[in-house]
């Protein structure tokens, strides 16, 4: 099945353009033009990523990736793709916390939005063979296959783009990795990162994972390297 595409973007010649370039590439493609009928949309007919623009004519994408990421079940994990209109550095860390996978400033260029697009499927879609699909810390359990992470048996709800940052830390477990590292064995190297957005992450992750976050046994900073998993947890 070709993978499923929903764009929500008041600018209906820019999704028509949108669309017209993706078809070819393999995608099925859907657009809605404002806030309330993309969530709607993706209610009825669920996709496999949403391209979401920032600014929309009802309520804006900020609000509107907040409420995709409090629907329920697998409809909360879609993967969103965010479009913001200057690049806005502020725009981007909001859009991440909220549960944004990636963000592309507008204007774009079609080719570098494909390669985002494929970039976030390949890391939801495609996280290669494990020997052992369950990784166990203490109470911590990441199954790979499921894509999933629990926390003495209860979920913690995470982004595609999370669990694969909290795969990758957790398969090097005890080994400092810079955020270029990171972000390296998460997207690979053919998109520039946004350095910022693997702190923000983080803290999203450590929200999730951390009995009290703002004091970590999991994940650890490393001041002026990165980040290390560590070994021993509870």
């Amino acid at each position: 099945m070709n993978p499923r595409l929903l764009m929500i973007e008041d600018d209906a010649r820019l999704a028509q353009m949108v669309g017209e370039y993706l078809g070819p590439s393999g995608f099925a493609f859907a657009h809605a033009g404002d806030g309330l009928g993309g969530l709607a949309r993706l209610q009825e007919q669920p996709v496999d990523l949403v391209i979401l623009d920032l600014m929309l004519p009802d309520v804006d994408g900020l609000e509107v990736c907040r409420r995709i990421r409090a629907l329920p079940g697998e409809l909360a994990r879609v993967p969103v793709l965010m479009l913001t209109a200057k690049g806005d550095p502020m725009d981007r860390i909001v859009g991440l916390e909220l549960g944004a996978d990636d963000y592309l400033p507008k204007p774009f260029e079609p080719r570098e939005l494909l390669a985002r697009i494929r970039a976030v499927l390949r890391r939801r879609g495609e996280g290669g063979p494990a020997a052992t699909p369950l990784l166990h810390f203490g109470s911590l359990e990441i199954d790979r296959d499921a894509r999933s992470v629990t926390v003495s048996g209860q979920a913690c709800e995470l982004t595609s783009y999370q669990f694969d940052l909290l795969v990758a830390l957790a398969e090097r477990a005890g080994r400092v990795l810079t955020r270029d590292q990171i972000m390296e064995a998460v997207r690979g190297r053919e998109l520039e990162a946004f350095d910022r957005s693997i702190d923000v992450h983080m803290g999203r992750i450590r929200a999730a994972i951390e009995a009290d976050p703002k004091n970590p046994k999991r994940i650890l900073t490393v001041r002026g390297v990165g980040y290390v998993f560590a070994k021993q947890q509870d």
